[in-house]
């Protein structure tokens, strides 16, 4: 039996190093990222002729999801750098350790509002707000609402539908916005509230804009009010059959929570220096350019013009909501049980 005990013993380490083992191809790196993440063939195809490497994406869901892999496989990571950690998750990440800490060179040129921390890279921002169908709030001779407060007023029941925290990232920042502006003592009040008022929850964004709301739905959906983006009235005159004039929806900017991506190189990473690399690209200038009609998101690199579909048809909040990501890192768990509490029980 000890012979047996020792025999196995041994197969498990060898097994372990051989897992471990840096027997990657040093031309290739991996990227892993979320669903949403999106480049230009000729941009990626630039950046692989000029590196000399391939680069292979992973997507895994939205950022939570991503982060959650991350910190289970910490030390054995599927891939190089892991691109889209919001600052919703950032501190989970960092505290979890499985970054190796490291910047692109362009990261100097970075706003300090969008640099939370030295391990990490910020590359991207947007803003996660209330969107509201124009045409139906025109047909029904009734003002859009503008405030939080608004939404729980008796004219926008059942208008509105919001997506789980614990399941959404938007969810989750739209949640953090109604933090920010009530405070500890009193968001939870506000969501019985307009849990009172007929709001729908669904789990994914997805089943939120593309089932339910009016515009995304194609007038499938019931509710003209949805908890999205700031850069989704760019996005539906971009993919629309015929564009048109003007965007078919808009944004309540009192009720927009700020969200910051971050790339970082993973610790245990097969080909540190293809990561560094792949790091630096997602911070130069011909990827930050990509961004805003790829990912509907905003380049953080100053001087990155936008295309005309923003400038036309996107609403940037002037003040957008924001919490300490330590805040968030300290609290998330807490907030999360207490809305489910409030909300879904």
């Amino acid at each position: 039996m000890k012979r047996l005990v020792a025999l196995l013993c041994v197969t498990a380490v060898l097994a372990i190093c051989s897992c471990s083992s840096p027997d990657a191809d040093p031309t290739v790196v991996t990227l892993l990222t979320h669903d949403s993440f999106r480049i230009s063939p000729g941009v990626l195809a630039d950046f692989e002729h000029r590196s000399g490497l391939k680069v292979r994406v992973l997507r895994s869901g939205d950022a939570g999801t991503l982060v959650n892999q991350a910190v289970l496989s910490k030390g054995h990571p599927q891939g190089d750098v892991l691109y889209g950690v919001d600052n919703t998750f950032l501190s989970r990440a960092v505290r979890a350790g499985i970054f190796t800490p490291y910047r692109a060179p362009t990261a100097t040129q970075v706003p300090r509002a969008f640099d939370l921390d030295p391990a990490v890279t910020p590359i991207d921002y947007g803003d996660v707000c209330v969107n509201y169908d124009k045409a139906w709030y025109t047909a029904h001779r009734l003002a859009p609402p503008r405030t939080f407060e608004d939404l729980t007023a008796p004219a926008y029941r059942n208008q509105l539908v919001v997506e789980n925290p614990a399941t959404s990232s938007p969810g989750l920042a739209f949640l953090l916005g109604t933090i920010a502006s009530f405070g500890e003592a009193g968001w939870t009040g506000w969501w019985k509230r307009l849990r009172a008022n007929g709001a729908l929850v669904t789990d994914t964004w997805a089943e939120a804009y593309r089932q339910r709301f009016t515009v995304g739905s194609g007038g499938q959906g019931n509710r003209p009010l949805v908890v999205s983006y700031a850069s989704s009235p760019p996005a539906e005159v971009l993919y629309a059959a015929e564009r048109p004039a003007t965007a078919p929806s808009g944004v309540l900017v009192d009720t927009c929570f700020r969200q910051i991506e971050f790339a970082g190189l993973l610790a245990g990473a097969k080909n540190s220096a293809g990561g560094r690399k792949l790091v630096d690209f997602l911070l130069s200038a011909e990827f930050q350019r990509d961004l805003p009609l790829q990912e509907f998101v905003l380049p953080v690199l100053p001087g990155t013009p936008l295309p005309r579909e923003f400038t036309a048809y996107a609403t940037l909040p002037a003040r957008p909501l924001t919490l300490p990501a330590g805040e968030i890192d300290a609290h998330r768990d807490a907030w999360i049980s207490r809305w489910t509490a409030s909300v879904l029980r």
